[in-house]
């Protein structure tokens, strides 16, 4: 019988779909994956806010026009970064790609950390409280603005699993302590703790973001907001690394969703061509112009170079690299940022000249250029990369090996990762890392990058098994992102965990104040069953304990308490 229109008007609206808020740190690499991650959640049923200031949001507008051609959830949610202080920020600075001086880097962390205020107004005048923040792992800030609120919170951290389990481990088992300790010649070796593999690293090459002098404050911040978050999300998938991700699930004693590679959540051509674009509307003609120029060129056969968005060469390591792709004799496509290329006016006439020399075999893109698609294109058979997390995930998603060249950061240990591990790296050499502005000596020679290009993209059984291990990873990783792949199931057990999370600001749910606090109350409508996915809390009971509990009745009180046992009482 069909439902008269008093039953239809008596029945409860259907609840709202989980609402996840997204703030990324204000840094193109960390940003990309992250509104890569929100559209996906977008794509599945969730309602999605990204969280930026307003010169970043202008830069995502593409971005979102896209999803709601597509009639996504995606939204963007801007903050104006606050001007009632001198704090010495230059400014019209929101970005930390817009830094031109290592001491403003601090400066703009200090700056968008004042946006907790207004992030938790803002939150506070929704009709109904968000499901779960996503924060960046740099987003200390947003701790408190959850707890405030008694809304769940996630972590998103943008190195690879492997990182940032030895980061965990130096921090737990004493080695950050000991670095400290040792001299400055970078000569002594040290031996990362409680990894499933051999890894060493000397004082410069260490793990931990933000281990300058001057930064001690906001790490420790960092890692407290690490521990008192609910659980972590990893842009990498389980064939990748899935040893490191169960070791790093156990040392944080909570949660792990990977949920990568997160590049490949879009294969819109569009999309490809202009993520991570930051002004150009040219990028539809720079995109026509690279793939011709790739089109030409055999399968395999094109060395692309490109050092992400901060790492900045000086005239004489920009000439360096240039001559090296030159010796090699190898097709080339090489990014150049505008600062490198108008640093000096004898670099440009330079530029020019070289490619006067190696007329069509080498292409030089000033600024931007697609990433995305250019890894994508059959023609590219190597990658010389900074070991920025995104780029060698992109690289090896798309079947790539490459050649390593960190800077700092995760990037060295990013390296061995790439070199040791999964054995699709050659290394260029650098030893020591270097600031963004400090590269003024020449670390790697042309001759360095003839030899580690050649060994590349060379013949002989070690080359062989490089583009081998490279392909079948990107094999795994494009399955990993399919419907019952990994990553496609991960994401769907996170959306599921956080769905019955939000609710009315009257609600029980979250209540300002510590969350779970005391006793906890799930409220179910109408009587019906509900199936509640114990994952997003694991931390406030045993971390191995991961079976969900059926709840039949309207109302159930939770006592959950931070050891192996939980009783619950009707």
């Amino acid at each position: 019988m069909a439902p008269t229109e008093e039953s239809a008007a008596a029945m409860p609206a259907p609840p709202p779909p989980p609402h996840f808020v997204i703030v990324p740190l204000v840094a193109q690499g960390h940003t990309i994956p992250m509104v890569d991650l929100a559209r996906l959640l977008a794509e599945r049923g969730a309602r999605a806010s990204l969280v930026t200031t307003p010169l970043n949001g202008a830069r995502l507008r593409g971005a979102v026009e896209q999803a709601a051609r597509t009639k996504l959830s995606l939204e963007i949610v801007e903050l104006p970064l606050p001007t009632d202080t001198d704090d010495g920020l230059p400014p019209g600075i929101e970005n930390m790609d817009m830094v031109t001086d290592n001491g403003h880097f601090l400066l703009l962390f200090n700056a968008v950390q004042r946006l907790a205020g207004p992030l938790e107004a803002y939150l506070r005048a929704l009709a109904q409280r968000p499901s779960c923040i996503i924060s960046d792992w740099c987003n200390a800030w947003t701790a408190g603005v959850a707890r405030s609120l008694g809304v769940p919170r996630l972590f998103f951290h943008g190195p690879s699993c492997f990182y940032s389990l030895c980061d965990l481990n130096g921090i737990d088992h004493g080695l950050h302590e000991l670095l400290t300790a040792a001299a400055d010649d970078g000569q002594e070796r040290f031996v990362v703790p409680g990894m499933p593999v051999h890894v060493e690293v000397t004082k410069a090459t260490a793990p931990g973001f933000f281990n300058s002098p001057g930064w001690e404050t906001l790490r420790t911040e960092c890692v407290e907001a690490m521990r008192t978050a609910d659980g972590a999300v990893v842009n990498s998938f389980v064939d990748l690394e899935g040893q490191f991700v169960s070791c790093y699930e156990a040392a944080l004693g909570k949660p792990v969703w990977t949920l990568g590679p997160l590049c490949l959540s879009n294969r819109d051509v569009e999309a490809m061509a202009s993520r991570g674009d930051t002004s150009s509307p040219g990028c539809r003609q720079l995109q026509s112009v690279v793939t011709a120029w790739l089109d030409a060129k055999d399968t395999d056969s094109v060395v692309f170079v490109s050092f992400g968005s901060l790492a900045q060469k000086l005239p004489k390591q920009l000439f360096e690299v240039g001559h090296g792709l030159e010796d090699s004799g190898r097709p080339f496509l090489w990014v150049v940022k505008e600062a490198e290329a108008s640093a000096a006016p004898e670099v440009e006439e330079w530029l020019a000249a070289l490619e006067a020399r190696t007329a069509g075999r080498g292409l030089v893109v000033r600024g931007w250029a697609p990433q995305l698609a250019i890894l994508s294109h059959q023609a590219v058979g190597g990658f010389v990369t900074h070991c920025g997390w995104n780029s060698l995930l992109e690289s090896v998603a798309h079947g790539v090996p490459v050649v390593t060249w960190p800077h700092f950061g995760d990037q060295f240990l990013n390296e061995r990762l790439a070199v040791d591990v999964l054995g699709v790296g050659v290394p260029v050499g650098v030893t020591a890392p270097v600031m963004v502005f400090d590269d003024e000596n020449v670390a790697v020679a042309r001759g360095d990058i003839v030899r580690a290009v050649s060994a590349l993209m060379g013949d002989g059984e070690e080359a062989d098994e490089r583009r081998r291990k490279a392909k079948e990873y990107g094999e795994k990783a494009h399955v990993a992102m399919e419907k019952g792949g990994s990553s496609y199931e991960n994401l769907t057990q996170l959306i599921e965990s956080f769905r019955q999370s939000g609710g009315k600001k009257s609600d029980v749910w979250g209540e300002p104040g510590p969350i779970l606090s005391g006793d906890f109350k799930i409220c179910v409508a109408n009587g019906e069953s509900l199936l509640w996915s114990w994952s997003a809390w694991k931390i406030y009971v045993d971390y191995l304990y991961s079976v969900s509990v059926l709840i039949s009745d309207k109302q159930i009180k939770v006592f959950l308490r931070k050891t192996t046992t939980f009783t619950t009482s009707h």
